[in-house]
C-alpha cells in the first residue's frame, strides 16, 4: 500500500508548520497509522533554511510530548512538492496565496492545497503566527494543530471506509 502524505507550510519553516509536522505525527503515531504517512514542512520563504525551529515552538511541544526529539531544520517548498504529497497544508491566508504561486510553476500539480485550520471543529480556519508574541501564541498553535491533525486523520479514515 502506497503510503499517504502530507506536507505544513507556513511563511518561515520555524514556528507554525513544524510544529504542525511535529503535532501530526504524535496524533498519527497514537492512532497506529504512523508507519503509512509521509510528513514533513516547508516555508514559502527562504528567510530559515537549515534553521532549527523556534525555541519557543519546540518547548511547547516537548512539554505536550515529553519523549520527542526535534531534529527538523527549515526548508523552502519547491515545485515537486505539489506531485510528492497528496496534502499541502498551509496556515494562513497569505501563505495560501504565495502556495498558489508556486503551484502554478508546477506541470501537473496532484496535491490537495488548502488551510490547515479547515479541519479545525472550533472553526479557528487561520493558525496565526506567533513569532513576535510570547509563548501563549505558541500553545495556541499547539491546540489548533492537536484539533486539526485529529479531525483531519478522522476524515482521511472516513473516506477509506
Amino acid at each position: 500500500m502506497e503510503k499517504n502524505s502530507v506536507l505544513f507550510v507556513c511563511l518561515g519553516n520555524i514556528c507554525r508548520s513544524p510544529m504542525a509536522e511535529l503535532v501530526f505525527t504524535q496524533v498519527a503515531k497514537e492512532r497506529g497509522v504512523l508507519k503509512d504517512w509521509k510528513i514533513d514542512s516547508a516555508a514559502t520563504s527562504d528567510y530559515h533554511i537549515g534553521s532549527p525551529p523556534d525555541e519557543r515552538s519546540a518547548a511547547i511541544c516537548k512539554k505536550h510530548y515529553p519523549d520527542l526529539e526535534v531534529t527538523h531544520r527549515g526548508r523552502q517548498i519547491s515545485t515537486s512538492d505539489f506531485n510528492d504529497f497528496q496534502y499541502v497544508f498551509c496556515m494562513d491566508e497569505s501563505n495560501l496565496e504565495d502556495l498558489k504561486r508556486v503551484q502554478k510553476q508546477c506541470k501537473e500539480p496532484t496535491a490537495v492545497l488548502k488551510l490547515f485550520g479547515s479541519f479545525d471543529p472550533k472553526g479557528e480556519r487561520i493558525i496565526k503566527d506567533p513569532y513576535y508574541g510570547g509563548i501563549d501564541g505558541f500553545q495556541r498553535n499547539f491546540d489548533q494543530c492537536k484539533r486539526c491533525s485529529e479531525a483531519f486523520l478522522d476524515s482521511v479514515h472516513a473516506s477509506s471506509l
